[in-house]
């Protein structure tokens, strides 16, 4: 999943889009509003994670915005301001959540989980796509009741399939999803990874799961 970040306190900023990072997902990051609103416009994201003190162009004037030019992207609030007008403002500005600094990590992670199952609009934390059995919150895959070891890569490029499951997701697709702007990495390179999962999903003998539409894409699921 991709993400943009747009916080200008510089030592927030480093913390969140390592831990962020650590956690699979892809982060692009911005330092000011003027920056993240080009972000925001030049390219496609699951979640943006907006804070509303920022030089340049504040948070709530990008996010107005964005959404009057129809981009509905989820978008998390971090805000140091803690009165009911300030939350009322920004959730009827089109936010989808509001979280208060100071927050823990674990909490922002839960809540980007959340807006990423409401984009894809699935319900539940855990995704089932035939014996396969992803646990988002957890973050730990079954076949057949066997957990499987996924490296964080590899597990975010499951997640993107199971959550689009039955549906053909393009090489670009894939990309732009699971990879940064400044990423030197190719669509090429989802080739690779889709072979590390299939190596990882088809042992013991278990049918092949992920299918290539040649020139397009790959699916996740029963294509028959």
């Amino acid at each position: 999943m991709k993400l943009l970040l747009i916080e200008d306190y510089a030592p927030l900023q480093k913390s969140l889009a390592k831990g962020l990072r650590e956690a699979g997902y892809a982060v692009d990051v911005a330092g000011d509003g003027e920056e993240g609103l080009w972000y925001a416009r030049s390219n496609d994201y699951d979640v943006i994670v907006l804070d509303l003190m920022l030089p340049e162009i504040d948070g709530l004037t990008i996010l107005r915005r964005l959404r009057a030019e129809g981009n509905a992207v989820q978008v998390l609030i971090l805000t140091a301001k803690d009165t009911v007008v300030d939350r009322v403002k920004g959730l009827d500005l089109g936010a989808d959540d509001y979280l208060v600094k100071p927050f823990a990590f674990a909490e922002l992670l839960a809540r980007i989980r959340s807006l990423v199952r409401r984009d894809y609009e699935s319900q539940s934390p855990v995704i089932r796509v035939d014996n396969l059995e992803i646990n988002t919150s957890a973050r730990v895959v079954r076949r057949a009741g066997s957990v499987i070891d996924l490296t964080a890569r590899e597990y975010a490029l499951l997640e993107f399939l199971a959550l689009r499951a039955g549906e053909v997701v393009t090489r670009t697709e894939i990309w732009e999803h699971l990879y940064d702007f400044n990423s030197e990495s190719t669509s090429n390179v989802t080739d690779v990874y889709i072979l590390y999962l299939r190596r990882k999903l088809e042992r013991n003998g278990q049918p092949r799961l992920i299918h290539t539409r040649r020139g397009i894409g790959y699916v996740l699921g029963d294509v028959t």
